[in-house]
């Protein structure tokens, strides 16, 4: 696929970093995670701390806009004083509920900001719509039938089986796997230092010394989980070669 290359990259730019990162673990949409950070850019040139701290108990009132606890989430964020770090856990635990999504962000931001500060080490965010766990983000994959095979039960034993097995041994856990006829789907959290098309490439290849049947080609994506449409979509506009039929089993 075309993305390999820059998957490779991302992970080896991750795989020189040290214990000095944070994962955002939650899955958050990634049009929420954009509107969070566009709208802190404006918001955090020009912050009045004492004020900002002096309104904290605002978070947890009806009587200001939804926009304004926006605001006001962004701006405690930005304060490293712990004062501020548990105003937000606070309102994590019970958030008006258009808002959750932005008080994790904002939880995570203010622990990143107490931790660089307490620690006087620049710490690196890295969030994705997936999300991860501790050092590992989650990924979706897709792995493709070749033209004119077809899923059939001993295939999908044999894929659940050899992935298990393969990202086992990159120390990668499987959450999930599920298929259609032509292709399986696998949702896996996986180390930010492996790279991803070595462990897949090896998994397809284990998986066709019983029958040969998966292409070397592969989707995958940190961003969200593909709908069986989603993902027969994406091989019938592309130049992904096979049967595109997704009836899931």
């Amino acid at each position: 696929m075309g993305q390999e290359n820059l998957y490779s990259k991302i992970q080896e730019l991750l795989g020189n970093l040290k214990s000095n990162f944070n994962i955002l673990e939650d899955h958050i949409d990634i049009d929420v995670q954009l509107e969070y950070f566009e709208t802190s850019k404006d918001i955090k040139k020009s912050i009045d701390y004492e004020d900002t701290l002096n309104q904290k108990d605002s978070l947890f009132s009806n009587e200001i806009s939804l926009d304004q606890k926006k605001s006001l989430l962004i701006k405690l964020a930005s304060i490293d004083k712990v004062e501020a770090f548990r105003a937000l856990e606070q309102y994590q635990k019970n958030p008006d509920p258009t808002l959750k999504d932005w008080a994790i962000l904002a939880m995570q931001e203010s622990r990143m900001l107490l931790e660089s500060s307490l620690l006087d080490q620049n710490q690196v965010f890295i969030s994705t719509g997936l999300g991860g766990k501790g050092q590992k983000l989650r990924y979706f994959i897709v792995f493709l039938v070749k033209h004119e095979m077809t899923l059939d039960d001993l295939r999908k034993k044999v894929i659940l089986s050899e992935m298990n097995y393969i990202f086992k041994k990159f120390n990668a856990e499987i959450e999930d796997v599920k298929h259609s006829n032509t292709f399986s789907t696998v949702k896996a959290i996986i180390p930010i230092n492996v790279h991803l098309h070595e462990m897949f490439e090896e998994a397809i290849e284990n998986c066709n010394q019983f029958g040969d049947f998966l292409q070397m080609n592969f989707i995958v994506t940190n961003v969200k989980e593909l709908t069986f449409e989603e993902i027969s979509h994406v091989l019938q506009t592309s130049q992904f070669p096979g049967n595109t039929e997704s009836n899931q089993k």
